[in-house]
Formats: structure tokens, C-alpha cells, sequence
């Protein structure tokens, strides 16, 4: 009874600083970033997930106090990894730090109580708050991955259609614009990545910049090959349409070759689950017979 009445006590001082700070803080915060690609991810992020809409005013006003924590060394890799999420929820580097401490005290507030009521040991509350942090990078780690695969698989086709643009006679932006508005949807991460070198073309930069701005926010085998066979084009005078074309054709075979290593690891990787099955296969059929001889003696 003492642990249940210890936990509860937890609970309900985790839950009531809870909502001192969130309501204390809700008329101080200021407004939602609306402005860019990352204004666009946090209006799908509010709009999609209940859960950080409600959580979106505690974690800026505690992106304030995050922006004095001295981790000048993990601030960068923070904000590549956000990047190459594709400015995860909308996120930036202080945000993202709030968010993490947000999710101690919300693990820590579950599994305090959780801890004491199954009697476990001390040392358990610290597993739990190592879980709260590690929450957000694994979610942001996740999207990352994701997203870059999913830009890997539809790169091709992308460069196939812009490459057949440019022989009718568009140029680089408007083949960039076909290509958008016509291939995947909305929130296609590949879409989207070409949305905002168009609009990075629109606001003046140079094609080899916003090229190389795409390949630092997808750091992946095919975006660099496409944007180097894309820059040494423009460099060298070469026809952009048929470097496309030709770019399109050893992605395909990049990617076929890739799908055959797949397959060869996945055959190798699938001996030690058909040994495990076999030997419990081979147990289930010779036990009977084995303990019927040990019982008669043999």
C-alpha cells in the first residue's frame, strides 16, 4: 500500500507541475512558424498529430532556455539530422532540445510511478529517463532513413521526365515544374525537394548552388551522383538532357545492383532462422519416441 500511495504521490506532483508550466507559459510564447518548407512541416505536423499540436506551445516556450545549454559541438549534427528529415515537425535545433526534455518529464512521469508500483529497482528510473531522450533522435533518425529511400527510389523516373521536358524544349526550372506537378503528390519527400530548389532558383540563387544545397539535405549515393553529372554539365557545355538520360539509366542499374546484394545478404541471413526451425522440427517429431525409450529403460 505505502508503494501504491508513492506512486500515486509521483504521479500527481509530475502531473501537477505538468500543468503549472503549461498553462503558465501558454499566453508568453508567441505564434506558429508558418513561413518556408519548415513553417509548411509544422502546419502538416499540427495538423496531423494531436498529440505535438498540444505539446507545440510547451516546447517553444522551453526552446528559450534550450538556446543557452552550452552544446556547441552537438548543435550542427543536430540540425543536419533535421535536415536531412526534411525540417522534421518543423523543428529547429532549440526546439528539438525542448522537445527532448519534454519527453524525460512525460517518460519519467509514466514510469516513476510504473517503477515504484512494480517494485523494481532504483536504477530502473534512469533506463526510463535514457529513454526519453534517445525518443526524439530515434523518431528523427527513422524519418531520415525514410525519406532518403524514399527520394533513391523515385529519382529515376524524375530525371527520365525532366530529361524528356528538356528535349521539347523547356528549361531547367520549368522541367523542375513538369516534374513536380506531375509525379507523386504533396508531400512526396522527393516533391518536396524539388519545390524548394525551385524556389530557390525563384529567389535567385544559381543552379549549382541549389543543387548542392539539394544534395547537403539528401546525402545519399544517388542524389550526389545526379547533382555532380548535373553541375559538370552546366560546367562543361554538355547537353543537360542527355547527361538525364544517361544519369536515369546507371541509377536504375545502381539501384538493380543493389536489390541483387539485398537478395544474395537476405539468403545468407535466412540459414541460422531455417537451422533454429529445423532443430525444433526434428526435437518435436524424435521427443516422444526418446522419452518413450527412456521410460522402458533403453
Amino acid at each position: 500500500m505505502t508503494v501504491a500511495l508513492r506512486a500515486i504521490a509521483v504521479a500527481g506532483l509530475a502531473l501537477g507541475l505538468w500543468l503549472f508550466v503549461y498553462l503558465g507559459v501558454g499566453s508568453d510564447i508567441g505564434e506558429e512558424r508558418t513561413l518556408g518548407l519548415r513553417g509548411l512541416q509544422r502546419r502538416r505536423a499540427l495538423q496531423d498529430s494531436t498529440l505535438f499540436a498540444t505539446l507545440s506551445p510547451l516546447v517553444r516556450f522551453f526552446a528559450r532556455a534550450a538556446g543557452v545549454v552550452p552544446l556547441a559541438g552537438l548543435r550542427p549534427r543536430i540540425a543536419s539530422l533535421l535536415t536531412h528529415a526534411g525540417d522534421w515537425l518543423g523543428l529547429d535545433v532549440n526546439e528539438f532540445l525542448a522537445l527532448t526534455g519534454v519527453s524525460v518529464v512525460g517518460t519519467l512521469a509514466v514510469g516513476v510511478p510504473a517503477v515504484f508500483w512494480l517494485e523494481l529497482p532504483p536504477v530502473a528510473i534512469l533506463f526510463v529517463a535514457g529513454l526519453g531522450v534517445a525518443l526524439p533522435y530515434i523518431l528523427v533518425t527513422g524519418e531520415a532513413q525514410q525519406r532518403a529511400r524514399a527520394i533513391d527510389r523515385a529519382l529515376p523516373g524524375a530525371i527520365d521526365l525532366g530529361s524528356l521536358c528538356m528535349t521539347a524544349g523547356l528549361s531547367f526550372p520549368q522541367a523542375l515544374g513538369q516534374i513536380v506537378n506531375h509525379s507523386g503528390g504533396a508531400r512526396d519527400p522527393l516533391n518536396e525537394e524539388l519545390s524548394f530548389i525551385l524556389q530557390q532558383l525563384h529567389l535567385g540563387r544559381t543552379r549549382k548552388a541549389a543543387l548542392l544545397l539539394f544534395a547537403e539535405r539528401v546525402p545519399t549515393t544517388a542524389v550526389r551522383s545526379f547533382v555532380n553529372a548535373t553541375v559538370q554539365s552546366e560546367e562543361r557545355g554538355t547537353p543537360l538532357s542527355e547527361v538525364l538520360q544517361i544519369q536515369a539509366q546507371t541509377l536504375r542499374q545502381q539501384r538493380t545492383a543493389s536489390g541483387e546484394q539485398a537478395a544474395s545478404r537476405a539468403a545468407v541471413l535466412m540459414i541460422v532462422p531455417l537451422m533454429l526451425i529445423l532443430s525444433a522440427t526434428i526435437i518435436l517429431l524424435l521427443g516422444p519416441f526418446l522419452l518413450q525409450g527412456s521410460a522402458s529403460g533403453f
